[in-house]
């Protein structure tokens, strides 16, 4: 198979049976013979056509007169962000693309696409011109205002560079931020509460400090083990069964909306729902409250996620400091980040980095052991 027939195929699996991006195209690149340059080309394809889904399909729908099946309306997508999109010539986006189609609407999707290479795209409003759904745009105009979104949603179009720590591992910039944060020193004993797959508890781990990973799930738990940490503990981080006041740093990665790091997961803004925010708001509630418990005096909280929404940041903090009041903040971190309540934000477009949200509470001192 050539690079757009294997891209195709990985298309197929997300779109159909829900596979993730990453895996998808994994799988479908173990199993070609494709060389390092049409690989390079299947994942820019798979993952940009996956990510501008909803503006593809604006670009063809103004030239179909009738709907089309799932695998015609998978073969238009891909030509259409061929052409929008990748730069790639029109004479072969439009004829490769082609040859992909079932032999008898070949002639349908040729006259489509040829139209599409010839007009000048046209956008009805911002969210299918980024090729967001709707309430991604419209709580990101909420939250950040018009400017900060837009530009942050624009960034999360651009594909995401690839950062590697001087160990080895793979991991983006602002989450190793975040890790530093947690200023885990020799002697410290930390627990991470959500540690799966283990980035920043291998960081923490690395400054000398004694760290707990735990994790609900098993299977994502041994990602933590193989990417060097031995210390885990399976575990629900609502209840982790560890005993209290026994820990000097407690960091709350917490699940999110992942709207922050859109732009690593293409598949991500189509998974996630508008609902899906309380749900993860109330279980974000949940997880500090049990790490409030972890403290020893004078330790330290360090609440993070990967998401810009109100609900899971700024609420969370007016959260703590309603049940908390005990705790008090430590001084947020500069630039590039922003001000966000009582700690800090990053948006994918002040450094290039995944968006986070960050904040740091410092139980009392001389509090009861």
């Amino acid at each position: 198979m050539n690079a757009r027939e294997v891209a195709l195929r990985a298309l197929a699996r997300i779109e159909d049976e829900g596979a993730y991006a990453n895996l998808a195209l994994r799988g479908e690149l173990e199993r070609s013979s494709l060389d390092e340059r049409d690989r390079r080309f299947v994942t820019e394809l798979v993952y940009g056509a996956t990510r501008m889904r909803r503006a593809c399909d604006h670009l063809v729908d103004g030239f179909l007169l009738r709907p089309v099946t799932a695998d015609v309306r998978r073969v238009l997508r891909l030509g259409a962000y061929q052409l929008q999109f990748a730069d790639v010539p029109a004479h072969a986006g439009v004829s490769e693309t082609v040859s992909l189609a079932p032999p008898k609407v070949r002639g349908l999707v040729n006259a489509v696409l040829r139209r599409v290479a010839e007009q000048t795209a046209t956008w009805p409003d911002c969210a299918t011109e980024l090729s967001y759904p709707d309430w991604i745009v419209e709580i990101a105009d909420r939250d950040l205002g018009r400017d900060s979104a837009d530009s942050a949603l624009r960034q999360m179009n651009e594909r995401a560079e690839v950062t590697v720590r001087a160990d080895g591992y793979r991991q983006d910039v602002g989450s190793q931020w975040i890790a530093e944060l947690v200023d885990a020193e020799p002697g410290h004993r930390v627990v991470d509460l959500c540690a799966a797959p283990g980035g920043k508890a291998t960081a923490m781990a690395a400054s000398g400090a004694f760290v707990v990973a735990t994790d609900i799930r098993p299977s994502r738990l041994r990602l933590v083990v193989e990417n060097g940490l031995t210390t885990v503990v399976v575990a629900d981080g609502r209840r982790p069964a560890l005993a209290p006041r026994s820990f000097d740093r407690v960091l709350v990665d917490a699940p999110c909306s992942g709207l922050g790091a859109l732009r690593r997961r293409p598949d991500a803004r189509w998974r996630i729902h508008a609902e899906d925010v309380d749900v993860l708001a109330a279980l974000q509630r949940e997880l500090v409250d049990a790490a409030v418990d972890l403290l020893r005096p004078g330790g330290v909280l360090v609440y993070s996620v990967c998401t810009f929404t109100a609900d899971e940041t700024l609420g969370i903090d007016d959260h703590l400091a309603t049940l908390h009041p005990e705790l008090a903040a430590l001084a947020p971190p500069g630039a590039p980040w922003r001000p966000w309540g009582r700690g800090a934000l990053v948006l994918p477009h002040d450094a290039g980095t995944d968006g986070m949200s960050v904040l740091r509470l410092q139980s009392p001192k001389n509090a009861r052991s």
